[in-house]
Parts: C-alpha cells; structure tokens; sequence
C-alpha cells in the first residue's frame, strides 16, 4: 500500500510538471473556454452505416493510450459511451503528435476526424486533430485495479461515474424515469406544482423533522418531512389535480432503504379515493417501465418481477391472517392484541392500541414476503390520522402501501376531509406527543383551517422516487440511486 501511495504520488508530481511546460509554452489547456462537439460516441456506433466515412468532433475523457512508434491507439469516453481513436504522426502533424504522445490517462481531450472500422469490425475514429481541452491532475482509479472501496465510491461519485459505465447508466435512467413520471401525470391533466420546504409544522408522515432557525424572523423552522399538507390545501383552492417531486428531509438513520434527504412523489386528484390511486400507481409504474426499460418484466436480486399482471390486493388483516395465521378480527380489544403479541415475542409500547399491534405483526410477518408487487390495503386508524375512515368499519381507514420486493413503494389514502375528525386525529398525535413519541404529528390549525373551506372527495398517494429507481435498476442499496448521498463524516 506505501509503495502504491508513493507511486501515485510521483504520477500526480509528473502531472503537474506537464502542466508548468504547457503554460509556460503559453498553451494552458484551462484557457479554452468552448468546443464544437458534433456528435456522441454511441450515437455513432448505433448507426454506423450513415456515418462511415463522414468527419465527426467528439470531446472526452482520455481513458487509455498505446503509443506504437508513429502511430498510437487510444480510447476516449463521452456521455453515452466508448470510441476508439487512431492518431497517427503523419495525419496530425509531428508537433502535435508529440504533444498528444505527453497526454496522461483522465485528460479531456477533444478530436476530429472520419469515422471508419478496424480489421477487427471496431468502430473508430482516424483523427486528423486532437486536442488537449483540460488537464487532469489526479490518477484515475482503474491505474490500481479499479475503485473498490465502496465507502470511496459514494463520497467521490465523480470518480465512480468516470471509471464505472453501469453506475452512469443507472444515473441516466433515474432521469428518464422522471422524466417518464412527469409524462405520465401530465398526460392526466396534473398540474407540477412547488410548495415550501422550509417550515412552521413539519406534517404528513410520521416522522423526525429536521430543525433549523430562521434569522430573519428570531423564529424555528423545520425541513418538510412530506409534501401533503400543502398539496391539500391547493386541492382545497380548487386545482383538481396536482403532483410534486420534491426533496423531504427526515431526521432518522442510514440503511440500505432509508436516506435522511431522499425524492418523494405526492399526487393529489379530486373526486377519486384510494382505489382510483391504486389504479394510477400500476398504471404509472407500469407505463414508466415500459418506456424507459423496454419491458415490464425486471429483475432485482435474485426475483424477477411482473409489473404486467394486475397487482394483488389484500386488506392489512387479510394478509396477517394468510402469513401470521392471526385472525384480527376474532381479537375483541387492545388487551387482548397486547396479549397476543407477547405470545408471538413482538415487542410493543404500553400506549399501543389494538392497530399498532397489527401494524405490527404485519412488519413482522407480511412485509418482507410480499416480493411480487401487492396492495396493502385498510389500514388502522390508529396509525392513518390523515385517511378517511371506513363507513362500515371506522376502525380501519381507506389507505393503502404497495409493495414490491419487500419494500413500501407508495403509500396513499382517500383523504380526510372532514375538518373535526381531522382536528381530533391531530389531538389523539398531540397526546402520543406528550408521551414520548416525536414522530407523532402536531397540530396544523392552518390546514385546518383549509378543511374548514372545504375540500372535495380526494385520493393521494405518495411514492418514493429513489426506492422506483432502485427497482427499475436492480441497485441493491438506495445510496446507488442518489448521486450524493448522506455519509458519516470521515475519522481524523
């Protein structure tokens, strides 16, 4: 490991060495400010039959270089993909052979020339100019056998996008994706709509805020946790439908699922409920599969998953009931699910309810089995304060999250709009406040205010961006779908 430190050491000195001569030849690679790029590396090779022949421009970073006498091979990497260059001293000038042979691995260079194939059918470049268009000071990964550690990987994302096509591939498609979701809603008539980040009370999931001060107004503020009250209140000043993707930022721990700042999804639609946001989520994940994959059959891990096959549908006690063998139903009160759960060792708090308890035994026992994408539906009211309750069973609420290879993809309700029972369930999370529990919503006399002008019939689901990309990119760990995720600081 010394030895390798002090070799990289000498190739970064030399680096800079090279940079000193350009600048005092007065030709300083970060004087150029522009460069007519006419055309991509894949664009070509996915059509090369029009362009054999024809002179193009690309511009790159130099990934490789074998230099054989008056002529040299090398490799220029661009945005979408790989090509290979022919320069030969006779083509470019002797000068500027001279000057390309100095060219290290990780420069950007740029190139013009005509389009041909080896005697081995690889599709290249004979360059008639190449040019140095930034110099790079540092030693690319790859020179010692590539970038391993992964901890590396995540802080300098820059280095893995350079030297790790597939993790650039994933990047591209989580744009596609969406950019395929905004298609999708607009397509519907959504509006794409912006509400604050920043502020007084922190609702719509149950969930840490972050906090923060405000100098302005000597007053303390909170990073939003969700985007749904504020998307309700626009439903309440009458736009019908309305989505925003949108950073929330939750105060809680790093896993292979969870980021404190991630990329939520909220839609909002009038005069529909929780099955006309079913009907949307599989349309919606379905359409975006399709377009930007080609199929709607995918791989993660070792499952294949069939996005083609209407999503199942169970009801929360049904599902506890098929995979636990417990039957919530024939359970009379909260005494009698608290004795059951110690029965079965699942731990819970003394100011659980009756629905807690199954919310719990479905963690415990459904969740991570429910592989194929599944509807969860019918939720307890005690964990569901901002879904409307069911007319003949006002235990449980109109709610369901979706679930695909054990993971909660999306989360919806038919929204509670009826202001008292809404300011009642806000009480009943101000009491679990009290006692301890900090995830629990405060009360938003504002919202309620908006309930109080009256808001009509409504669905709204809520899907996470980041987990859908992992899934549509088979990445185990939601820290290889987000460019810059959160890291624990660096030991002195």
């Amino acid at each position: 490991m010394q030895e390798q430190e002090q070799d990289i050491h000498e190739l970064i000195k030399v680096k800079h060495e090279k940079l000193r001569e350009l600048q005092a030849a007065g030709k300083n690679p970060y004087d150029i400010t522009t460069y007519d790029v006419t055309h991509h590396a894949a664009d070509i090779k996915a059509d090369y039959d029009a362009f054999e022949g024809e002179t193009v421009t690309l511009g790159g970073r130099l990934m490789s270089k074998r230099v054989m006498g008056k002529a040299s091979f090398a490799n220029l990497a661009d945005v979408n993909g790989n090509m290979q260059l022919y320069v030969r001293r006779d083509d470019i000038g002797t000068e500027e052979y001279k000057a390309f042979k100095k060219f290290d691995i990780g420069d950007i260079i740029g190139v013009t020339g005509k389009v041909f194939k080896t005697k081995t059918g690889e599709v290249s470049v004979h360059a008639e100019r190449v040019d140095l268009l930034s110099k790079s000071l540092q030693v690319l990964p790859e020179k010692f056998h590539g970038l391993k550690d992964v901890d590396m990987r995540y802080r300098q994302r820059y280095v893995d996008l350079i030297v790790n096509p597939s993790v650039r591939d994933t990047f591209i498609k989580r744009t596609l994706i969406l950019r395929e979701i905004r298609s999708f809603l607009d397509g519907r008539n959504f509006l794409e709509v912006e509400t604050p980040v920043l502020t007084t009370e922190a609702g719509g999931a149950a969930a840490r805020p972050f906090t923060a001060h405000y100098n302005a107004l000597d007053q303390e503020v909170k990073l939003r946790i969700s985007l749904e009250l504020y998307l309700k209140r626009l439903v309440v000043g009458g736009l019908e439908r309305v989505y925003e993707i949108g950073r929330v930022f939750r105060n809680e721990g790093l896993s292979v699922r969870h980021n404190p700042e991630f990329t939520l999804l909220e839609a909002y639609q009038a005069f529909t409920d929780y099955r006309g946001m079913m009907d949307l989520a599989e349309d919606l994940i379905r359409h975006v599969a399709q377009t930007v994959l080609g199929t709607t059959v995918v791989t993660y891990g070792e499952d294949e998953i069939d996005l083609s096959r209407p999503f199942e549908r169970l009801s929360m006690v049904d599902a506890v009931k098929k995979y636990a063998k417990v039957d919530f139903d024939a359970i009379e009160d909260t005494a009698a699910a608290k004795a059951l759960a110690k029965e079965h060792e699942i731990e819970f708090e003394e100011r659980h309810e009756k629905g807690d308890i199954l919310n719990l035994f479905f963690e415990e026992y459904v969740e991570d089995r429910l592989v194929q994408p599944t509807f969860i539906m019918d939720h307890p009211v005690e964990i569901s304060p901002l879904a409307k309750r069911k007319q003949d069973d006002p235990a449980y609420t109109e709610r369901f999250e979706l679930f695909i290879t054990g993971r909660e993809m999306a989360n919806a309700f038919t929204e509670l709009n009826d202001p008292m029972d809404q300011r009642q369930r806000f009480e009943m999370q101000e009491a679990l406040r009290e006692q301890g529990d900090d995830e629990a919503h405060s009360i938003d006399e504002d919202f309620l205010n908006a309930l109080a002008y009256g808001m009509p019939p409504t669905g709204g689901i809520g899907i996470g961006i980041d987990r859908l990309v992992m899934l549509l990119t088979n990445a185990p760990a939601i820290r290889d779908v987000l460019f810059f995720p959160t890291m624990k600081p660096i030991a002195d």
